[in-house]
């Protein structure tokens, strides 16, 4: 989830106690250890994500940082819904005959679950071919196949009383038809099952009670443990700083964010993204508790869901163990390893987030050539904070050809470059120290999810971990189509123009229907109450 100080002159004034040698070694085991193989890419709520959480709490308590004042475990755990899958229980039966799950047939993620013994096909149940509905929408340009079926589907439902509704295709061409399991559309009172239009005839020809047709329906909704590591050194100072970084990755590729494209799933192991950002995090924690300076507290945070789309951050911040007015800032990294050796650029995101930024970080620097990036939200954990209102700052090497692949592998580390960027951040927080308080500016939006291809945006930053029906907005870019409109954060859109929003990835669908200077209506559930806004795009 990335896309978007160093200065050797204010560096050569400080003295740092930890030898640079110490500091690659324990680099190098920490993502060695990350990276291996045998934590599976470190998928959320999987097991590769545990054996990498009890490491990083190891290393927590090897340095003597210990679990955050008020609670009993470095371990916050947070849900991530997985969307729907069909129960290994569910079965369609003709008679004698047993059908094949997801070969023959499926339910549709909307049916109505249970068992049901269908006597006569022809009065208990509806064969409904799906190739009507699309070949009397063919020079629809609006048409949304997925909500047109549901509607078709839900008034079938409500005007007969059949227990079943068996969904096919009667089209030579039809492409390949699956098991929607983001769909979050309400549940209809009957059964329906697709099936393949070979099945179809046999189903029609149960018609008694010799040969009746028997299913039973079983829809599971999947949770995720995601699980967050925090850990604090309390100097009972007034104030707290925050630094972050996410241990998560892909895993195989299953929550389809991999940009592989071989076709058998490999482990990805992340060791820039984000093992390198995670064992800066462990390296910063021991350095801080031996040298850093007493004026501050300083919360660290190893965040799980990242990729996901900032499911632990999002849930620190909603139940943060810390007062929001003390704490000062928010530092993350997250893939802080492949600096190059010619051209030693880094990216640091945020640096519109405060005044304070400008004067620290110089730009004309005499090792990194520095890019700043001055918004304050972006596509990593950082984002999460600013949203609270607190200064950030997001640390970055670059992407390369390894993002999001099983190729992103430990021995591709610049160890040396990661080690110069740790000592970079040790620099910036001595030299906060010497500031009464870092102060917060509100910065423009940028899109989480990397350069956009749409011709138009409404300026609004989805929130990704909303599990319910449509998209609830986390933020409201200034002067953009959505703030024109009085759209507001926490407001949810279901529908824009004629496209229903179910998710994220509907609201992308739909908003790529539209181009530069059009005008929809966009609805919107605040609260309780259901309203139309006027949006130019």
């Amino acid at each position: 989830m990335k896309s978007i100080l160093f200065s050797f002159l204010f560096l050569s004034q400080i003295s740092f106690g930890q030898s640079d040698k110490k500091i690659i070694k324990d680099l190098k085991k920490s993502i060695y250890f990350l990276a291996d193989d045998k934590l599976e890419g470190r998928r959320t709520g999987m097991p590769g994500e545990k054996l990498a959480y009890e490491f990083i709490v190891e290393k927590f308590k090897k340095n003597k940082i210990d679990i955050v004042p008020g609670l009993n475990s470095y371990i916050q755990d947070f849900e991530v819904n997985d969307g729907l899958s069909v129960n290994k229980n569910t079965y369609l039966n003709a008679g004698k005959k047993t059908f094949l799950i997801n070969d023959d047939f499926f339910p549709l993620p909307y049916s109505k679950p249970g068992s049901e013994i269908i006597s006569n096909a022809g009065v208990q149940s509806v064969f409904y071919d799906i190739n009507t509905l699309i070949s009397d929408n063919s020079n629809n340009p609006h048409f949304d196949f997925e909500e047109e079926l549901y509607q078709k589907i839900k008034s079938i439902s409500e005007t007969q009383s059949i227990k079943s509704i068996f969904v096919f295709n009667s089209s030579d061409s039809a492409a390949e038809y699956k098991f929607d399991a983001k769909n979050k559309k309400n549940t209809v009172t009957s059964a329906v099952i697709y099936c393949n239009k070979n099945i179809i005839k046999e189903l029609k020809d149960s018609t008694t009670a010799i040969s009746p047709i028997t299913f039973n329906i079983e829809i599971n909704s999947n949770i995720r443990t995601g699980h967050n590591v925090m850990a604090m050194i309390n100097n009972y100072a007034p104030v707290t700083v925050i630094l972050g970084a996410h241990y998560d990755h892909l895993g195989y590729g299953e929550d389809h964010n991999s940009l592989f494209v071989g076709s058998k799933p490999e482990i990805h192991n992340g060791a820039d993204d984000n093992a390198s950002g995670t064992a800066a995090l462990l390296t910063l924690s021991e350095i801080l508790k031996n040298e850093g300076d007493k004026k501050f507290n300083y919360l660290f945070v190893a965040f799980s869901g990242e990729e996901l789309g900032l499911f632990g951050s999002k849930y620190f911040t909603e139940h943060c163990p810390v007062d929001y007015k003390n704490i000062n800032y928010m530092i993350n990294m997250d893939m802080v390893g492949r600096l190059n050796d010619s051209t030693h650029g880094l990216t640091i995101g945020g640096y519109g987030t405060s005044p304070a930024w400008g004067h620290l970080i110089k730009l004309t620097d005499d090792y990194f050539k520095i890019n700043v990036d001055s918004s304050g939200s972006g596509p990593s954990d950082h984002t999460s904070f600013y949203r609270k209102d607190l200064p950030v700052l997001f640390f970055f090497t670059g992407s390369h050809h390894d993002y999001h692949k099983p190729s992103d592998d430990a021995d591709k580390i610049n160890f040396k470059g990661e080690l110069k960027i740790i000592r970079y951040i040790q620099y910036l927080i001595e030299k906060t120290a010497l500031i009464e308080k870092v102060i917060f500016t509100k910065t423009r939006e940028t899109a989480a999810m990397g350069k956009s291809s749409f011709k138009v945006t409404m300026g609004i930053m989805p929130d990704y971990t909303f599990s319910g029906n449509g998209v609830r907005v986390d933020g409201v870019s200034d002067n953009r189509p959505a703030q024109k409109a009085g759209v507001k954060t926490n407001d949810i859109i279901y529908q824009l123009g004629d496209f229903m929003v179910s998710d994220v990835q509907t609201y992308m669908q739909a908003l790529n229907k539209f181009k530069k200077g059009d005008t929809t209506t966009v609805k919107i559930k605040r609260g309780t109450e259901d309203i139309k806004v006027e949006v130019t795009f």
